[in-house]
């Protein structure tokens, strides 16, 4: 009886080693194929790398901004029932911006200006593209609830703000004493 085994353990052995071979010929041809990969992979980093020259990407994307910004359209007051943007807790904001391939598919979409959707007139723009640092200024509004209110003998009698227009002049409270500071 142990010959037998002997027999059939030799018998797989000869059967298994072209499996052996094949299944090394195409691990070796998988690693040959992953390191050509990498290398190609390599190569493309290394000439997105050199062309982002950070002033050359700004002027591109700010091109690329005002191209999309040019086949896009605001939509508002759209009916919350709609898909459409949502804030941080997942409520519906009201509008849309929807972006066409072609440009001309905007003056048709603008066309549909003032159309009622589910009950509610929509509101549909071209989208206008958000130029960096053109923010509108706007005055702080005191807080009330900060602090105590100013007195009376350190208020200006001015009729202007000599400090510019919606800016105030600030008071702070008085430093209380701290070992620490």
């Amino acid at each position: 009886m142990d010959g037998d085994d002997v027999d059939m353990a030799a018998a797989e052995t000869t059967e298994a080693v072209p499996e052996l071979d094949d299944m090394k010929k195409r691990l070796k041809e998988m690693e040959d194929e992953a390191a050509a990969l990498r290398e190609m992979q390599a190569k493309v980093e290394k000439e997105m790398g050199s062309v982002q020259d950070p002033s050359a990407s700004a002027t591109a994307s700010q091109a690329n901004r005002e191209e999309v910004d040019s086949r896009s359209v605001f939509v508002g007051n759209v009916d919350y029932s709609v898909t459409i943007r949502s804030d941080k807790y997942g409520q519906p904001k009201g509008y849309a911006y929807v972006e066409f391939v072609e440009p001309e598919a905007v003056q048709e979409a603008v066309l549909l200006n003032e159309s009622e959707l589910h009950g509610r007139q929509l509101k549909v723009t071209a989208k206008r593209t958000n130029v960096p640092g053109m923010k509108p200024f706007r005055a702080r509004r005191p807080n009330l609830y900060m602090g105590f209110p100013p007195r009376g003998a350190l208020v200006p009698p001015y009729l202007f703000s000599p400090y510019g227009y919606g800016k105030v002049l600030r008071y702070r409270m008085p430093m209380r004493y701290s070992p620490y500071g």
